[in-house]
């Protein structure tokens, strides 16, 4: 990881100030001692989608998105877990490769994880009428700890 010592950091009063300044009726927190954020805020893929909150954690260089209203996604008919997800009872989204190509410390949220989330949400939308998840990645097991 010796390209990620050149990348820029974007400091996370920065983060703050677009998240505030994209999305004003979101919560942002930011903590200067344990260096994290988090953002919740809501989404709504398409103009006929329901409303989802969304809660986005930045720490330790790792950013983490949970859907956390509803508080239980419904499933596709027969389906036991949800597509394209580190953890189906956390709700916990996987929305980017974590090598530290798609997504770091150098990147604004504002600009990638919040609309990846939205996007996200979109194929998950279509993913309850179809039965198929349109999009994309990669399969992966999730995570042990549910």
């Amino acid at each position: 990881m010796s390209d990620n010592r050149r990348l820029r950091v974007i400091p996370l009063i920065t983060q703050e100030k677009l998240l505030k300044k994209h999305y004003p009726n979101c919560f942002v927190k930011r903590n200067r001692k344990s260096d994290s954020l988090m953002w919740v805020g809501q989404l709504r893929p398409t103009p006929l989608s329901k409303k989802y909150t969304v809660l986005v954690l930045l720490k330790n260089n790792k950013v983490e998105t949970f859907v956390i209203e509803p508080k239980k996604l419904i499933l596709y008919e027969g389906e036991t877990k949800l597509p394209h997800v580190y953890s189906t009872p956390r709700q916990k989204l996987c929305l980017f490769f974590p090598d530290g190509k798609e997504w770091n410390r150098s990147f604004l949220i504002s600009d990638t994880i919040i609309p990846w989330a939205s996007e996200w949400l979109y194929y998950y939308e279509l993913w309850l009428i179809t039965g198929k998840w349109l999009g994309g990645g990669i399969e992966h097991n999730e995570e042990k700890r549910s």
